[in-house]
């Protein structure tokens, strides 16, 4: 930690306008959140079930031999289709005839074809403090022993895993690379099945008080291990909150 407020301390002091008046290190919490989602795999619907969803669409067939009469196509890739395209939704095959459902209608004026989706777990970190979740690696971190914890984190604590929006938590498995597109394929989250808090860590957070002379300005920057750079967050509670009692504190006569 040492050796990084060094560093930091450095930097700060490239304004020669800049003064640093004090700095102190704590820890953010930041809970583990471990997400149950579906996925699933869009590609380009082929030719021959784009004629398969159109005559399902204009003829009453009742079985996949009439349709491999009619579209002269090998009966066993009929079959494979059909078990396809029931599985997935995209046809009704429980009536007389087959009959393409509304999200058969809705894939074949797209001309995508939506696969049965996939099953996936994945971890993730989120910040009450933050109201967020962060991309890091907490386990690369090396804590400090003794190390207070932030002291606006109760003002956090009324939060709850259930609280969090399925938008966030999509947002934090798209950074973590769980959506992708290649060629003609596009694999997507459908579903937020459900979120799990699993277990608290510490955030070692370097704080420095500064004050610019020329502009007579007091603030804070806060240096979030975990994120690797300044965190604007938690500067601005600290300079929403704290700023009148540090020119009370550092400028009292």
């Amino acid at each position: 930690m040492e050796e990084l407020k060094r560093q930091l301390t450095k930097e700060l002091k490239q304004d020669l306008n800049v003064k640093i008046l004090d700095s102190l290190s704590w820890d953010l919490p930041v809970h583990t959140i471990e997400i149950a989602f579906q996925t699933v795999k869009r590609t380009q619907m082929d030719i021959l079930m784009k004629m398969m969803l159109l005559a399902f669409q204009t003829e009453a067939i009742a079985d996949a031999e009439e349709l491999s009469d009619i579209l002269l196509v090998e009966q066993l890739f009929i079959n494979d289709l059909i078990e396809k395209m029931s599985r997935t939704g995209v046809i009704d095959t429980e009536v007389d005839s087959f009959e393409l459902t509304e999200a058969g209608v809705q894939q074949l004026e797209s001309g995508i074809f939506v696969h049965q989706p996939e099953d996936g777990r994945r971890k993730a970190l989120y910040s009450p403090c933050h109201a967020a979740f962060l991309k890091g690696d907490v386990e690369s971190l090396s804590g400090v022993e003794g190390q207070e914890t932030y002291r606006y984190h109760k003002e956090f604590a009324d939060w709850t895993v259930k609280s969090l929006a399925k938008t966030d938590a999509i947002s934090a498995l798209q950074s973590l690379g769980i959506e992708s597109s290649e060629g003609n394929a596009q694999i997507v989250i459908s579903k937020i099945v459900s979120a799990t808090n699993v277990e608290t860590d510490d955030v070692l957070c370097l704080e420095f008080r500064l004050y610019n002379k020329a502009e007579d300005v007091l603030y804070a920057r806060v240096w979030n291990t975990l994120l690797g750079h300044w965190d604007k967050t938690l500067e601005a509670q600290l300079n929403e909150k704290e700023l009148k009692e540090w020119r009370e504190n550092y400028f009292s006569d």
